[in-house]
């Protein structure tokens, strides 16, 4: 076990060391890209405030958030939104060292944001951001970062914009281009070459490389703190690391809350990023080793990070995709290598200290170019290849460029407006309608008479059936008004099955008012079945209904949890306006039963001796499941259920069955137990035949039993028959 644990310290060690030197360069360039655009000698500033992140997120999130393997580091998302805003400050004239510690602050409130994310629970939530928004956002922040580096990259001075630097082309300095050129090429093609060893690096070293030959044509090349490096970290001409430090604290004395509040939305922007970006790592961290990671710890933890390396003067981060995947290709195992990167950061800047303020400008511009393009979702292109997904690459394209030629705020708004607006339109454009049935092919499980069945064909266009499905709400409610008013002017029964609505609002319940309203002026009936009593977002449909003042006492609206009772509901009602519900009162007698129709008065005579009378009342069980053996029943009167039992809370509805029908047969032929539960589903009287019974009787009367069984088979035939057909109307066979 010991062996085991000391091996995965030596793998996270070499993850942590090799995803170091991914982070690093890019920190570097990323903070050099912030504080250079304050000018002065913020640029070489910047290169500290890139390593002291490395060091300090590195260290803090890992330890903290407990997420094996995750590397976090200062990212794209934060050089993006801060050099942005720096850009905002230094066009209003606000002063380089004002500027300086507002960039602070918006770090450290994004800080605060995030553990606010992540306290309150929202880290599930953030990362459902939708896709368009996300994918747009970070190819606006890849266009960003190419284009603020593109001035740096033709070697022009700061201040420069990029529409501004391509029209300067007199002043482009050529050491500069072939310096971001080579480093360019060099991190596209470094993994076919040099595998074992990050892109990034050896991009760094290539354009280091050339910069070197290059001072060999031009000294000029070579004199310290020259236009084209860094600049020195220490020393005369470098950064007073402490008085900064210091003065950062003291100019801070004097923010009022006006100050805070120009800062707030920079900060929330740079939160969400930080966040959305940390957790789209995470997640697919997870994938790669079927591990689950803690979204709303990790933000705690990432948030802490934050604020911390905003106090010491460091650059904000994220949860970065490209030293994770280094580190897990590395063998790390545990959270330990993420805290190792960030101990390794801190070494490699006191080893390398000097090297570091040789690094030419237009190298790190190289490298973040690369960084950019690569950030530009170049597969929603195929998002153009079908109209169903065309918008969704529009919203792509708008959030992108708003982001680039507005702001990365103003991109979040659009961004989320349109998903709205993308949601709102698919749901408009789906059928509420899952399936609509007219009442000649709907039909109970009511096993009724041939004269019953006849007139229900016949007047079974009084009603028809909707199976509705998805949201209900204003965007389909109109819809569904519109599909239903043909209907509305010829029937007198609508019946709604609801079982598949996910959502309802207000307008939904107003359109079923009106609808209500309209079958009344003809004397029908709204019937609504299997109303959900628990929607994905907690609510009771029917609850909701009677606060709306669908369901008032005494409406013409009719509520089922069944829709078979609604069909059984509707049926009754044609039937009985047609006074056939009249004739079925009249108990019946055993002459009556198909089953014995034709029998001489002797023969029914000794079959009565046979018989036993039982009766039950509403809502009363004749047998369950597993009663008895060898027992058919015939209905004199009444209405009889038979349910399977499906589960400990739920009952299959099989059929109902009226007067002159029988049930039981399949335990009286066998002679096993019932399988079904029946259940009387009005006030019921029963003949009731055992099979013992009936085999004395067959001794004598072998005609007249042999007529019994036939006369029973025909109709098991027709019971199949019919069952056949309705599966193959459900199947769509």
């Amino acid at each position: 076990m010991l062996g085991l644990k000391s091996q995965n310290i030596l793998a996270d060690f070499w993850g942590g060391t090799a995803a170091m030197l991914v982070a690093l360069p890019s920190a570097i360039a990323f903070g050099v890209t912030i504080y250079a655009t304050i000018g002065g000698h913020y640029g070489a500033y910047g290169a500290i405030a890139g390593i002291l992140g490395v060091a300090t997120i590195g260290i803090i999130a890992s330890a903290l958030g407990g997420t094996n393997r995750l590397i976090s580091a200062p990212s794209a998302p934060a050089v993006a939104v801060l050099s942005a805003f720096a850009l905002t400050c230094v066009s209003q004239d606000l002063g380089a060292d004002l500027i300086f510690v507002m960039l602070m602050i918006v770090a450290l409130l994004a800080g605060i944001f995030q553990l606010l994310f992540g306290f309150v629970g929202l880290g599930r939530l953030i990362k459902y951001m939708p896709f368009p928004v996300v994918s747009g956002y970070l190819s606006g922040v890849g266009l960003y970062i190419f284009a603020s580096q593109t001035p740096k990259f033709l070697g022009l001075p700061l201040g420069a914009h990029f529409w501004e630097s391509l029209h300067a082309y007199t002043s482009w300095q050529w050491e500069s281009i072939v310096i971001g050129l080579m480093t360019m090429v060099t991190m596209v093609y470094a993994n076919k070459f040099f595998s074992a060893i990050p892109a990034v690096v050896v991009a760094l070293i290539a354009g280091s490389g050339v910069y070197g030959i290059l001072g060999m044509v031009d000294s000029s090349l070579f004199i310290p703190n020259n236009s084209l490096v860094i600049g020195d970290l220490r020393g005369s001409g470098g950064v007073d690391f402490i008085q900064m430090f210091v003065g950062r604290f003291e100019i801070l004395k004097h923010f009022t809350l006006d100050d805070i509040r120009f800062l707030f939305f920079p900060a929330l922007t740079l939160a969400v990023l930080l966040s959305i970006d940390t957790l789209k790592t995470c997640v697919i961290l997870d994938s790669m080793t079927h591990s689950f990671h803690d979204s709303n710890k990790e933000l705690i933890a990432q948030g802490s990070a934050n604020i911390v390396s905003s106090l010491i003067g460091g650059t904000a981060g994220s949860g970065s995709m490209g030293p994770t995947m280094v580190n897990l290709s590395s063998g790390a195992q545990t959270s330990l290598s993420g805290v190792i990167e960030g101990g390794m950061a801190i070494v490699a800047f006191v080893v390398l200290g000097t090297f570091i303020g040789w690094i030419p400008v237009a190298a790190l511009a190289g490298i973040l170019m690369v960084i950019g393009l690569r950030m530009i979702d170049r597969h929603s292109l195929k998002l153009l290849k079908t109209s169903k997904t065309a918008f969704d690459f529009l919203i792509i394209v708008i959030v992108a460029i708003t982001a680039l030629t507005v702001s990365l705020i103003a991109a979040a708004g659009v961004g989320l407006l349109l998903a709205i607006v993308l949601y709102i339109v698919q749901q408009i454009g789906a059928s509420v309608v899952y399936r609509q049935f007219d009442g000649t092919e709907a039909k109970s499980k009511i096993i009724r008479s041939n004269d019953e069945e006849s007139l229900l064909r016949e007047r079974g266009g009084e009603y028809s059936l909707y199976e509705l499905h998805g949201s209900l709400f204003f965007g389909t409610a109109n819809q569904l008004y519109t599909m239903l008013q043909q209907d509305l002017q010829y029937k007198k029964y609508i019946i709604l099955d609801m079982k598949r609505v996910q959502t309802v609002d207000l307008t939904a319940a107003h359109i079923l008012l009106q609808i209500k309203d309209i079958l009344h002026d003809h004397n029908g009936y709204l019937i609504l079945s299997r109303l959900p009593h628990k929607l994905p977002s907690g609510d009771d449909m029917e609850n909701y209904f009677n606060h709306v003042g669908l369901l008032k006492h005494l409406s013409p609206i009719k509520v089922f949890d069944a829709i078979d009772d609604a069909i059984e509901w509707v049926e009754d009602k044609i039937l009985y306006e047609n006074v056939l519900e009249q004739q079925q009162e009249r108990v019946l007698e055993l002459n009556d039963f198909d089953l014995f129709k034709g029998r001489k008065l002797d023969t029914l005579a000794e079959i009565e001796t046979l018989l036993e009378l039982k009766s039950f009342k509403k809502g009363e069980v004749i047998y369950s499941q597993g009663d008895s053996t060898g027992e058919i029943f015939l209905i004199r009167r009444g209405l009889v259920r038979l349910m399977l039992p499906y589960n400990a809370q739920k009952n299959v509805h099989l059929s109902t069955l009226t007067q002159g029908s029988f049930f039981g047969e399949f335990s009286f032929l066998e002679g096993s137990p019932h399988y079904t539960d029946t259940i009387a589903a009005s006030d019921t009287d029963l003949y009731m035949i055992s099979r013992d019974s009936f085999d004395r009787f067959s001794e004598h009367h072998k005609k007249a039993s042999l007529h019994f069984m036939q006369s029973l088979a025909t109709v098991l035939a027709q019971r199949l028959k019919v069952t056949r057909t309705e599966l193959a109307e459900e199947y769509d066979v």
